[in-house]
């Protein structure tokens, strides 16, 4: 098991990411005040944006602030790189490294696994949901996005996004809504979003749409650390 160290209230360990394609991979843990060490709590796994590390979760988001209710909780973050939280052609795979080798260790350090929310923003955003669809599916409670990177077509992507067409329409997440549509899932997107539009037609194509915010904001530290506790409340009220 690796060993964590603490700074305030964020517990920080790593490990090399076989998925990764042997990456040192760092991780963190915020757990409430005042928790028993030997409560084993559900957790929200956290997916950063683009460019983004498991520290922007605590450091840009503050999320080890948000109030943990109804339900106590822990939240937890990776780093992910810029892959897209997917398999890629040069055989890494930041999705697989978090169902094979984070959720293990998240167990091992006490927290319940089975009790498994998700909350991603930008390229994390469009991971939560493709995760949620494939690699974990059954096995997320509930998920949660902001600001979701998302396109409609292969040429819309930003570059870097996806190896090719190819690639899009093997992990396009518009094709996983019969799946997602029985998984509780709220959405928010900032209507001065780059994203806005692809983020309200994901949600206009469910049979029935999920509940998605489209408040002012932008794609934003701010819009995003204002916007977290909301769905944080969401997500872990269905981890009891």
């Amino acid at each position: 098991m690796d060993h964590l160290h603490s700074s305030s209230a964020v517990e920080e360990g790593s490990f090399r990411s076989v998925a990764r394609g042997g990456v040192e991979t760092a991780y963190a843990i915020s757990r409430p005040a005042g928790t028993s060490s030997g409560l084993r709590l559900p957790v929200v796994v956290v997916l950063h944006g683009k460019g983004g590390s498991h520290r922007d979760a605590f450091d840009a988001l503050d999320l080890q602030r948000v109030p943990r209710t109804p339900t106590p909780y822990a939240v937890a973050s990776v780093d992910g790189g810029d892959s897209y939280w997917h398999h890629r052609h040069d055989g890494t795979d930041a999705g697989a490294m978090i169902a094979s080798e984070l959720l293990p260790r998240l167990a091992d350090h006490g927290l319940d696994t089975t009790r498994l929310g998700l909350l991603g923003w930008s390229m994390g955003g469009y991971g939560a949901l493709l995760l949620a669809g494939t690699l974990l599916r059954g096995k997320v409670r509930a998920v949660a996005t902001m600001s979701a990177a998302l396109w409609t077509a292969p040429g819309d992507s930003a570059p870097g996004a996806f190896d090719d067409a190819e690639d899009f329409r093997a992990h396009d997440v518009f094709a996983l809504r019969s799946i997602l549509d029985a998984q509780p899932l709220r959405m928010a997107c900032g209507r001065s979003d780059p994203f806005v539009r692809a983020n309200h037609a994901f949600v206009d194509g469910f049979a029935s749409p999920p509940p998605a915010d489209f408040a002012p904001g932008g794609h934003t530290d701010d819009y995003w650390r204002a916007t977290a506790p909301g769905l944080l409340e969401f997500v872990s009220s269905r981890l009891i």
